[in-house]
């Protein structure tokens, strides 16, 4: 039998829940007033997850109790229920155990996730976009929205850059795993000798900064530059300068939007997607600086390369980090990035000794 206490007190968390929406009713100010309304709806939200996870643990525990009865009458039937019940517990388990692990003040908030293509040229291109349709089907997988706020065409194939809003329950704490390098070896569709080529793109996670979370940023620091979105077509090319690009002299940071439908409109996010690059820039400046401290630093750049996806000669996906490996590269590249992320968060979390 499992009982849930602690993270999973269900009756706390429900009284939490139902004070929260009368708070909400009772100030005519909330969705007028960010600053007030961000930090309780995030904790609406953490606590909804975890009242509707232990919904699910429940009613599966309950389903599995059932088919176990049955099975035990000799229902063959009811032996294969029991198995599939089993392992969706143990992973609905799982999922509960990582979401345990992410408890940093900014763990459960939304991602801004960039992609860029390495040296290479239309391979590197093409890898990028290949990495692009990974994350959103991922996301997909996980019911979270996505909303992409820049993308640059390759001049062949693929693409040179991209830049997706996620939104969802722990974006950015899932998806932070994903910060760094990524390699590709396959023979090349657009290598007329059928030669065997290595690609890279990097992959970049930032969260979203709450607006109660104070990020400085001095108007003099900024180059804002203005151009025609570009694209393929439609919603994307447009007759005037809407596109927004900022560059932030004192980091390097350079960030753009091009998909809304004015300039205005493409300012505020390229400033939100800014805000959101400088804070992940601190907090790991702070990460690197422990590290040095505790004596045991490791490599937190963004160039270090973490995972190697392999199609030729032989299907295998590795993480260079964990050691985590898949013999289906096709179900990664289709976005079933699960276990790699949560073989990355355990290993983060482990205590010394483990």
């Amino acid at each position: 039998m499992i009982v849930y206490g602690g993270f999973f007190d269900v009756p706390s968390k429900k009284s939490e829940l139902e004070d929260i929406e009368a708070e909400i009713e009772a100030r005519p100010d909330f969705w007028s007033n960010p600053k007030l309304s961000a930090p309780i709806l995030k904790k609406k939200r953490a606590l909804e997850l975890a009242v509707n996870r232990a919904k699910v643990l429940t009613s599966t525990r309950d389903d599995l109790n059932a088919a176990l009865e049955l099975a035990e009458e000799g229902s063959e039937e009811y032996i294969g229920e029991s198995v599939r019940l089993l392992e969706l517990l143990e992973k609905e388990l799982q999922a509960l155990e990582i979401q345990s692990l992410l408890g940093g003040e900014v763990d459960g908030n939304d991602a801004i996730l960039t992609i860029n293509s390495g040296a290479g040229g239309t391979e590197s291109c093409d890898w990028a976009s290949m990495l692009f349709r990974m994350y959103l089907r991922y996301a997909e997988r996980k019911g979270w929205e996505t909303e992409v706020h820049d993308l640059q065409d390759g001049d062949e194939a693929g693409i040179k850059s991209a830049t997706i809003e996620v939104r969802g329950p722990y974006a950015f704490g899932l998806l932070k795993a994903e910060s760094g390098v990524h390699r590709l070896v396959r023979i090349s569709p657009y290598d007329s000798n059928a030669r065997r080529h290595t690609s890279f793109a990097s992959v970049y996670v930032s969260p979203i900064v709450d607006d109660n979370i104070e990020i400085t940023i001095v108007d003099s620091d900024l180059r804002i530059d203005t151009y025609r979105a570009s694209g393929a077509g439609g919603q994307h090319v447009n007759r005037t300068d809407s596109a927004v690009r900022i560059t932030h002299m004192p980091s390097g940071i350079v960030v753009a939007c091009q998909t809304q439908r004015s300039q205005h409109q493409n300012r505020d996010q390229a400033m939100k997607i800014l805000k959101s690059r400088l804070y992940e820039r601190e907090l790991e400046t702070r990460k690197a600086a422990q590290a040095v401290v505790e004596g045991n630093k490791s490599d937190v750049s963004f160039g270090s390369q973490i995972r190697s996806y392999v199609l030729h000669p032989y299907k295998l996906v590795k993480d260079h980090r964990t050691d985590h490996e898949s013999f289906a590269p096709d179900e990664v590249l289709d976005g079933s990035i699960d276990t790699f992320i949560n073989e990355f968060l355990g290993q983060q979390y482990k205590t010394p000794g483990e």
